[in-house]
């Protein structure tokens, strides 16, 4: 038993509510089970019960047994005086108030509905299970599903907003410059996204903008910030970007001391730093306002156009400084442009539009569902069990449901937990 399901029945009275009584016997009218309080403190504020027959109005708190009040320390902390119903599933012991008058005390387990607990019990059986409802999800109703990873879809968005909030401040209120962070960080894709995020964040965006139509410089100050760069190098190439790197950091003063190494192992060619590090210069030599055409993007084919770009001549026909490849124009295909829309373009279009004080959420949403799918191990077991719509609107949703309420056992607040449990 968890005190998160006693919660859940006394929020929504999912148990016998007429004729209650106290363990000693009063009499209880619930007029108002109050306010959940997921902070410190009581757990539901603001009730208001009748007891016999006096009207009361405070606290309600919430524990497995009587005496955890006294294990949690609450007959010495002042904000729980004020509790008119210590709820319990199971009464051990009477609580008493500071001037000694008993705290009524409703135990649930008599009053409880043996479906709904057998329901629960099997839900949080100890059974090995990828997801606590893993045998019974492939029941789960289209429209209960389709409602519920829309929520997810869109509770994930909020919270990516919070963090653009939060570095939209950090950098000054330049969108320009957010833009350009999540963007390092996304072509950074797994591995080298914290490394190529501390180089983005390492630079002033001004610098940038001031090296835009300088192709070497520009892709000189990326790989250098990044120290991808070998100063003892005999390469001609590599040599040449040094020496405009060593210009670079001595006129805009920079410097790269906390700045994560980019690394190659496990990755496939097209995906070394080299390459990638090299395709986000081109991007912002060929694009100018590049925040503005992005907000103004409403199609995947305006993206897929607008973020089309290849790699510097050198690099058409490398992937390191030492060794030559077989010549190719390297440019970002269609599945790392999705990658961008989901990780970067979407989140960067949702948190303006709330800063505008504008909904387009659906959009975005138009716009997510016609996205193919991502292809993780996540959204493979989740189709496992149900076959799913394919696109990154639903596998976004069901990274939000499996990270933030399966791996949390949090099903008493998900759509389909729920559903189960009242079955």
């Amino acid at each position: 038993m968890q005190e998160a399901f006693l919660h859940y029945l006394w929020q929504f009275k999912k148990f016998q509510i007429l004729n209650l009584k106290t363990t000693h016997g009063q009499a209880v009218t619930i007029i108002k089970c109050g306010q959940h309080n997921h902070l410190a403190g009581p757990d539901f504020f603001a009730a208001q019960l009748k007891i016999d027959d006096q009207l009361w109005a405070g606290n309600v708190e919430i524990h497995i047994k009587s005496s955890d009040w006294y294990v949690h320390s609450h007959e010495k902390d002042a904000a729980y005086q004020n509790v008119i119903l210590h709820v319990v599933w199971e009464h051990d012991t009477d609580i008493f108030r500071k001037d000694n008058s008993v705290i009524p005390t409703l135990e649930l387990k008599k009053y409880s509905d043996k479906q709904l607990l057998d329901n629960y019990y099997q839900l949080f059986s100890k059974q090995q299970k990828w997801i606590n409802c893993e045998p019974d999800f492939h029941s789960t109703a289209d429209f209960l599903l389709n409602n519920w990873l829309e929520r997810l879809y869109i509770e994930r968005l909020e919270k990516k907003a919070v963090a653009i909030s939060d570095l939209l401040e950090k950098l000054k209120n330049n969108w320009e410059a957010v833009l350009f962070v999540m963007l390092a960080k996304n072509f950074g894709l797994n591995i080298n996204g914290d490394a190529f995020l501390s180089m983005a964040q390492s630079l002033d965006f001004n610098i940038i903008r001031k090296l835009q139509n300088k192709p070497e410089e520009l892709e000189a100050l990326f790989f250098g910030q990044a120290g991808v760069l070998d100063a003892n190098s005999q390469e001609p190439y590599e040599q040449h970007l040094v020496k405009h790197y060593h210009y670079l950091k001595n006129k805009f003063q920079l410097n790269n001391d906390h700045v994560t190494s980019p690394q190659y192992f496990k990755l496939r060619p097209p995906n070394f730093p080299t390459i990638r590090l090299s395709q986000l210069a081109q991007l912002y030599l060929e694009s100018d306002s590049l925040f503005s055409k992005t907000i103004a993007g409403t199609t995947l084919e305006e993206f897929y156009v607008l973020f089309q770009v290849g790699c510097s001549t050198f690099w058409e026909s490398h992937y390191t400084f030492q060794t030559i490849s077989k010549t190719s124009k390297k440019i970002l295909t269609k599945s790392f442009i999705n990658l961008l829309i989901i990780n970067t373009i979407v989140p960067l279009k949702f948190a303006y539009s709330k800063h505008q004080g504008q909904d387009q959420v659906s959009e975005l949403l138009d716009l997510m569902k016609k996205v193919p799918s991502e292809n993780n191990t996540i959204v493979k077991k989740f189709n496992d069990l149900k076959p799913m719509p394919d696109s990154a609107y639903v596998s976004q949703a069901l990274l939000q449901l499996k990270t933030q309420y399966c791996d949390l056992n949090k099903c008493l607040q998900c759509a389909i937990g729920n559903r189960l449990l009242n079955k």
